[in-house]
């Protein structure tokens, strides 16, 4: 059977990424996807948003170079559908919408800037599989370079979806407000008395990093006890940015925000006495391409549920 390829284009705070699955026509679970490319590119651009309030026209001249790229690679691998969305840093950017403008004239790729509850309902409810068999409460949380996502589920069913202004690009350049971490505390301890006992899913390439070098962890359930994460916060923090490379073999685009992401973890893991951190492979970018791929057998389905009564009049 032939096969249809799917595409996903996350322009974030720190990096932007083009993902690529494939997936048979007759296929009827999309867990039978299979990747066929990941590409990311650490355009960084929050640190000239959450700083200067803007993106320079030498930043943005690279993004839409970047675009073009991706849209001759979406048309090297026959994709079939895409979606692409911009979230924390496009949404403060004063003058965002007319990138996006541009980017739509010089490469006809169409970008959504998406508030922060759109972004933490893609996250979430594509990969609500991967949850509704966890029994109890848990938060799932996607820490990004301008925002992060917070999820509140109890055995499976979403009870709220919050997006914060607080990141690891907006930590690093000091545009993280007091009254954000207050709002986000105050969110944490609402749920306290819903559950005993909470624990987390962690989204986001920090804490898979995070978990890739922790020397105590679970790999068969893919979680680590939150220690895990304090004693790799607490090896790194003290290091230069050059001596996380050196040491760890960190990438200069992950060796600075890291630290950021693994305190707001914490931050989170510590208000709800969480014991362990859930660490699958799953992101923004998955979630995009779920949801084309549901809208798309919906489609199918009407089509073919449609051919009956159209028969029928005739």
């Amino acid at each position: 059977m032939p096969r249809l390829n799917y595409a996903a284009i996350d322009i974030g705070s720190n990096a932007v990424r083009l993902l690529i699955k494939s997936i048979s026509s007759d296929a009827t679970d999309k867990n039978q996807f299979k990747k066929i490319m990941l590409l990311r590119v650490p355009l960084r651009l929050g640190f000239e948003i959450f700083q200067d309030g803007a993106l320079s026209d030498r930043k943005a001249m690279k993004l839409c170079r970047l675009m073009k790229a991706f849209r001759q690679l979406m048309k090297i691998y026959d994709v079939c559908a895409y979606r692409a969305c911009a979230t924390s840093a496009m949404r403060d950017a004063k003058g965002g919408e007319e990138i996006i403008r541009r980017i739509n004239r010089e490469t006809g790729i169409r970008v959504e800037i998406i508030g922060g509850s759109e972004e933490a309902r893609i996250i979430y409810s594509n990969h609500i599989e991967c949850m509704a068999d966890r029994q109890g409460a848990y938060l799932y949380v996607d820490v990004g370079g301008g925002s992060t996502e917070i999820n509140f589920l109890t055995d499976g069913q979403l009870h709220s979806s919050v997006s914060y202004d607080i990141g690891t690009v907006r930590m690093l350049t000091g545009q993280v407000h007091d009254e954000e971490w207050v709002r986000m505390e105050h969110d944490l301890n609402l749920m306290l008395p819903i559950a005993d006992h909470i624990n987390i899913i962690g989204s986001g390439g920090n804490i898979n990093k995070i978990f890739r070098m922790a020397s105590t962890k679970d790999t068969a359930r893919q979680r680590m006890p939150i220690s895990s994460v304090e004693s790799v916060c607490k090896e790194l923090k003290p290091l230069s940015v050059e001596d996380r490379i050196a040491r760890y073999g960190l990438k200069e685009d992950r060796a600075d925000v890291i630290v950021p992401a693994a305190e707001i973890f914490l931050r989170i893991a510590h208000i709800v006495h969480a014991e362990f951190i859930h660490v699958p492979v799953i992101g923004l970018a998955d979630g995009i391409i779920d949801e084309l791929y549901e809208q798309h057998a919906e489609r199918d389905e009407q089509r073919k549920l449609g051919k009956p009564g159209e028969n029928k009049g005739k």
